[in-house]
């Protein structure tokens, strides 16, 4: 089957990962970011043709402009993956690293999965894939926007699923919830439990090929999570 994606983040870790294993698989791609010049180095190691184009989720009405623009170029889109993100420690409270990360993770990401949505809906089917992220689950003093927004990616999406489920529709939205992985954006350089981005990409696809809903990356932050989600504020907040 002739199957396309769009990847939008596709010039680094994640996103950068899945260009190369979707393409493997005999996917057409949008490749989507700021930083075109790697989208180009990109695009001349895939095994299937990949349309690059220009996008700053911060400029969320033309991001989705330039997004359905793609749409029309490729004809359908099968599978939308959002992993563009960024993300700051910030004990400090400095506004501008808490606005950049809720332009990028909140307004961003709503505004690209508005696009993706609609054209889901009007094929019936597909997936859409958002990049969330364990620290969705508490708030981190240390990083407060960070946090907060990736808990706003899972909750969007629930909330899509949720109003695709009452349409009994065929489209798939899956919640990616990656702990540490080596990427620029990683704050767990060291730890045992960092992941590869390939990893983590291989985990995604698995996730996609089995309809899930959720996944945890790697697998064993499922067990983490579980336990976050029940511990006492009072012990979470001594840590």
């Amino acid at each position: 089957m002739n199957r396309t994606a769009v990847i939008i983040g596709a010039s680094s870790g994640i996103g950068f990962a899945l260009a190369h294993d979707l393409s493997r698989c005999g996917y057409t791609l949008g490749i989507v970011a700021r930083r075109v010049e790697l989208l180009d180095e990109l695009a001349k190691n895939l095994a299937t043709r990949a349309v690059i184009r220009y996008l700053d989720v911060t400029e969320p009405e033309a991001a989705m402009a330039q997004l359905r623009s793609l749409i029309l170029e490729l004809g359908s889109v099968d599978l939308f993956v959002i992993s563009s993100g960024t993300g700051h420690e910030n004990p400090g409270l400095e506004w501008e690293l808490e606005k950049r990360t809720i332009e990028t993770n909140a307004i961003g990401f709503a505004a690209i999965a508005i696009v993706a949505a609609e054209h889901l809906a009007s094929r019936g089917a597909g997936t859409l894939v958002g990049i969330s992220s364990i620290a969705a689950i508490r708030g981190n003093g240390d990083a407060p926007a960070y946090g907060a927004t990736k808990a706003f990616v899972s909750h969007y999406l629930a909330a899509l699923r949720h109003k695709f489920a009452k349409l009994r529709s065929k489209v798939i939205i899956l919640d990616v919830k990656p702990g540490f992985v080596d990427t620029a954006m990683a704050k767990g350089d060291g730890l045992f439990w960092v992941a590869a981005p390939e990893k983590a990409s291989m985990q995604i696809l698995r996730a996609i090929d089995r309809r899930s809903t959720h996944v945890y990356v790697t697998r064993r932050w499922r067990l983490v999570a579980w336990v976050l989600r029940l511990l006492p504020n009072a012990l979470w907040n001594r840590l």
